[in-house]
């Protein structure tokens, strides 16, 4: 199905108002969406429940049914709203759920999607919100579908997209401001801090980059927790680790559209003594692994709100490596935890493998090196 051909027949419903977060699946719709949308009328949220709850005051405002775009992974962040806001029960809310349906029956996927794919269609049917399931036929009905039976229900109603069924062209948006990779950014982290740190990387390309760094380092993996699934949480995983083992060093190579999206434990460095947690931002300003759509990451002050939080910073971002090396350091050496935005630009290596890693045996290697007394 074209993704074109979806977004003119959502036009045509009166479907006029987008927000969401974007998905590799549906990369291709929210690329049309940048192209054909003007800004306030695509609003890429900080989170799926944050879309949920836009798509809300849209309706209220207007009494206009608005479709919130998401992967299947987000639907746990967006049950709140959906079952105590928007649902038939409470406001009754006619909305369109875009889901991008990872771990589908008939798609081999990655481990991390495999219980979320199989329990997708039974969570909406648990929250009471139908479903059709896009398939290679006319968009016109499934559309139609929708639209009239969220009116008709007043209430959320659901697409579930499976993979390759939305085409479209993935149209980055390229922003070569900064000179570091993100590999680059890495690699000068791993050299500036201790040789045992404990290194909690984020969901997508951060986790892949360090995986293979190690390798082409001589190094091992037992160091690394790689947050291959739970978007937003490896700083919350890395803080517990750090309370946990106090004399060890612990760093978190997050990502901007990752922190954003639960900002809010930033601010447990406000009432928490953990001067060996180091939360390390590495901000491309865009959700790059889903199709580069922009994030908030490059118009926040990080470093501003960090330090409101109750975290030690430099003060400002770092964009170079000499920037990152001396920040690492005196972070590191501070009497309470460390914050550090750094800016880098978007890309990876083509030539780098997939990131294959057996959750059970990183948790395993990793209880092993961390010995907690």
């Amino acid at each position: 199905m074209e993704s074109k051909a979806f977004l003119d027949a959502l036009h045509d419903a009166g479907v006029k108002f987008f927000t969401g977060v974007p998905d590799s699946y549906l990369h291709g719709f929210c690329s049309e969406l940048a192209q054909k949308c003007e800004a306030n009328n695509n609003v890429i949220a900080a989170n799926e429940g944050n879309a949920v709850a836009i798509a809300t005051g849209h309706y209220l405002a207007t009494g206009q049914t608005s479709l919130v775009y998401l992967q299947n992974s987000g639907l746990g962040n967006a049950v709140n709203p959906l079952a105590s806001l928007a649902c038939e029960g409470m406001l009754g809310i006619p909305m369109i759920l875009l889901v991008g349906w990872r771990g589908d029956p008939w798609h081999i996927d990655h481990v991390q999607h495999a219980l979320q794919g199989r329990i997708t269609p039974s969570m909406l049917g648990e929250l009471g919100i139908p479903y059709q399931v896009l398939g290679d036929g006319d968009p016109i009905g499934y559309v139609n579908w929708a639209v009239g039976e969220a009116v008709r229900r007043s209430a959320p109603v659901a697409l579930l997209s499976p993979k390759g069924v939305l085409s479209g062209v993935k149209t980055p948006s390229v922003d070569n401001r900064y000179p570091l990779s993100r590999e680059e950014a890495i690699e000068a982290v791993l050299d500036a801090a201790p040789p045992k740190a404990i290194f909690s990387a984020t969901t997508g390309r951060a986790s892949r980059e360090l995986f293979h760094l190690r390798d082409a380092r001589g190094e091992g993996h037992d160091c690394d927790y790689l947050n291959v699934g739970s978007m937003g949480h490896a700083s919350s995983v890395a803080l517990g680790m750090a309370l946990a083992e106090p004399e060890r060093t612990f760093v978190c190579l997050d990502g901007d559209s990752a922190a954003i999206m639960h900002l809010g434990a930033l601010t447990m460095a406000s009432k928490l003594e953990v001067p060996n947690f180091l939360h390390i931002v590495l901000n491309n300003g865009s959700h790059e692994s889903v199709g580069g759509q922009p994030s908030a990451g490059w118009r926040t002050d990080l470093t501003g709100v960090a330090a409101s939080c109750g975290y030690e910073t430099v003060g400002r971002s770092v964009s170079d490596i000499d920037g990152i090396a001396s920040s690492v350091r005196s972070l590191l050496a501070a009497p309470r935890a460390g914050f550090l935005d750094v800016r880098i630009h978007s890309g990876i290596r083509p030539d780098l493998p997939p990131l294959e890693v057996e959750p059970k045996r990183m948790r395993d290697a990793l209880r092993s090196e961390l010995t907690v007394r």
